[in-house]
């Protein structure tokens, strides 16, 4: 468990400790249905996240078993990231979320920027 709080005081609390924050839920996204994708390419599909973060979040995920990193020794270096069987089955339970929240952007949008016009 990276960084997390445990002991849990049940099943939601435990998984909203491996996956809360708002890039780890958009990091299993980009690598859903078994992506492998390349660092640059994770970049590139987790929009607005730095370097920084976006390493700091795939550690995590890492120790916490959701994530494969693996590095071929080449040059120069390449690094690709997957789901473990654990991850997948985690972004399983994340899609009736993400369901829920394209029914109702329209409305979460208009009630925390009541000023926005959507575009």
């Amino acid at each position: 468990m990276a960084k997390g709080k445990g002991p849990y005081s049940c099943g939601l609390d435990a998984a909203v400790d491996v996956v809360g924050g708002k890039w780890k839920p958009m990091i299993l996204w980009a690598l859903y249905a078994g992506e492998t994708l390349r660092f640059g390419e994770l970049r590139r599909a987790v929009s607005g996240v730095s370097e920084k973060m976006l390493i700091q979040q795939l550690r995590e995920l890492e120790a916490d078993g959701i994530v494969h990193r693996e590095v071929y020794r080449e040059v120069p270096p390449k690094v690709e990231y997957s789901l473990t069987d654990l991850g997948e089955q985690l972004n399983t339970a994340l899609i009736p979320l993400g369901l829920w929240g394209e029914r109702h952007m329209d409305e979460v949008v208009a009630r925390k920027h009541p000023h926005h016009t959507p575009a």
